[in-house]
């Protein structure tokens, strides 16, 4: 922003030689022209302040500086992404709710039956130690000696039957003729000795795979099955507890993701409000911010298209009620700042329009500086009812910040600076010249004015 200090001369000084000024005692004021922006008093800035929602793309948008009524709406966007993802929310907290719902009745069904499960386990692992005690101790032994018994009883009948066979035979040899029904009884003792044979062969095979096969492989199962009883009794110990703490911690995931889930959906339907900006009065739409008396625009007005996607939580246009009072904004250099009062005025002129005088007095002034180390100022203008301003509009401020109606003033390059102070060198009635200490009063880059140590007639030497 340009800014400049500007001192008319009302000193006239007699030239004598190129380099020789009298001085003389003449009014002297100092003036300032510098640029000011027309904006309002009032303005609302149109921002997208989503929660959670970043995607949002113009379908219309009112024109630039347009005026607009109330309700009318500024800006509206595309809501077709997030209708989509407000019904995938919705559903997704119904299937929570509904998995919620499940786990629970999971949960107690699981604290319920675990430990009753746990005591079947136990029960059961401690009749398979015992089976196996029993068998070790007792019940083998007792099974080899009944298959020995059985191999035993078998060869008991075999001798037996032979035996008797063998008696019969004695007996019936002893007589000349062997009857009829003697040959009958033969036979029929011959048949059992057969079937005692056989009987005592298979008691044969029956004992050794009893006391080779079965019995060991009794002993065999019977320490599987404690083994095995107390293994699952071991490891549903540890696993079934633990089943309960994950469906407690499947439960407390479902929970936070539904609770999130709804939060998202709050923050949702409270951002698909935003994707109609009307208007809160009748007014004045402009594109881009304004703040901190500059009206801003930058590479964030290219997105105020139609199909655009503007920022957000960043101001992108501003309202302007029609009831808002346009004011002129400006940055002044920290000299210009420095010397203006709170009565400073002057005059405003339109470019094109130096017909059109607008007063204007200073309203305020920063004291502290800005990053640019310019000083915003604030002036309040009073507009002719031929002034047609626009916010945004920009005009040239011109006013006075010094008067005096006698004063004497030097070429500020005349001015020297020692350990003295301040010094011009004057000449003397001899032709001689000396350095005088003056008292510098305000200045300029052009001249200074002198409040002590010179008089009108005296002549100094300009370089």
């Amino acid at each position: 922003m340009r800014h400049f200090q500007k001192i008319i001369p009302v000193l006239i000084a007699a030239t004598t030689h190129a380099a020789e000024l009298t001085l003389e005692m003449k009014p002297f004021f100092t003036a300032h022209s510098f640029p000011a922006t027309i904006l309002p008093e009032q303005s609302v800035p149109i921002r997208i302040d989503a929660e959670k929602w970043t995607d949002f793309q113009i379908l219309t948008i009112a024109d630039h500086g347009s005026s607009v009524k109330k309700d009318q709406p500024l800006l509206t966007f595309d809501t077709e992404e997030i209708d989509k993802a407000l019904a995938d929310t919705r559903r997704a907290i119904s299937t929570e709710t509904l998995s919620l719902a499940q786990a629970e009745l999971d949960l107690a069904t699981l604290e319920k039956t675990v430990p009753e499960e746990l005591a079947r386990l136990k029960l059961g692992a401690e009749e398979a130690a015992e089976e196996l005690a029993y068998f070790t101790a007792t019940s083998r032994k007792s099974e080899e000696e009944s298959a020995g018994f059985d191999l035993k009883r078998s060869e008991q009948i075999l001798a037996s039957y032979q035996e008797e066979l063998k008696q019969l035979l004695q007996m019936y040899e002893a007589d000349d003729l062997t009857e009829d029904t003697e040959e009958i009884i033969l036979e029929k003792q011959r048949d059992s000795v057969e079937a005692a044979e056989f009987a005592l062969r298979m008691e044969v095979l029956n004992h050794k795979r009893s006391m080779e096969v079965a019995i060991p492989r009794k002993a065999v199962k019977l320490t599987q099955g404690r083994d095995d009883s107390a293994l699952q009794l071991d490891k549903a110990t540890k696993d079934m507890p633990r089943s309960i703490e994950l469906k407690k911690l499947e439960i407390a995931g479902l929970k936070t993701s539904l609770v999130r889930n709804k939060q998202s959906l709050a923050e949702m339907v409270k951002d698909r409000g935003l994707f109609e900006i009307k208007a809160p009065a009748d007014g004045l739409f402009y594109h881009g911010s304004i703040e901190d008396g500059k009206w801003t625009t930058g590479e964030m007005i290219k997105t105020l298209v139609t199909e655009g996607k503007p920022p957000v939580r960043t101001t992108i246009a501003t309202f302007i009620p029609a009831t808002a009072k346009l004011t002129l904004h400006a940055f002044l250099d920290q000299a210009t700042a420095q010397v203006l009062s709170a009565e400073a005025k002057g005059t405003a002129h339109l470019p094109g329009r130096s017909d059109i005088v607008i007063p204007v007095s200073l309203k305020s002034v920063s004291p502290t500086p800005n990053p640019d180390l310019t000083h915003s100022a604030t002036f309040t203008p009073e507009w002719p009812e031929n002034a047609k301003p626009s916010p945004g509009e920009t005009v040239e401020i011109h006013l006075v910040s010094y008067a005096a109606e006698k004063a004497i003033a030097v070429p500020t390059k005349a001015l020297e600076y020692g350990p003295g102070g301040w010094t011009i060198e004057v000449k003397l009635a001899d032709g001689k010249t000396e350095h005088r200490p003056v008292t510098r009063g305000r200045s300029s880059a052009e001249e200074t004015e002198i409040t002590a140590g010179l008089e009108a007639g005296q002549v100094v030497i300009a370089p």
